[in-house]
């Protein structure tokens, strides 16, 4: 099975050959989660804010299916 990643603000930094908001496929078996796709990326949980799956915002522990779409967005801060 297989989820398309995209990642934000920071975060395609941490992934080899990742740039930001372009696609990356993740191939995976059965029960695969957020915080499993994060540990497979290699990006620490701690780094995420937000993840959208489907465009709807999710849970690290809620369960993905093939050919999810997922962003991942790190806190953000300004002034």
């Amino acid at each position: 099975m297989q989820v398309e990643v995209r990642v934000f603000s920071g975060l395609e930094k941490l992934i080899p050959g990742a740039h930001f908001g372009q696609p990356i496929k993740v191939d995976f078996a059965h029960h695969f989660t957020g915080r499993m796709l994060l540990k497979n990326l290699n990006i620490p949980a701690k780094e995420v804010y937000i993840i959208l799956v489907n465009g709807v915002n999710k849970g690290l522990d809620e369960d993905l299916v093939d050919g999810d779409n997922v962003s991942l967005f790190p806190s953000v801060g300004g002034g």
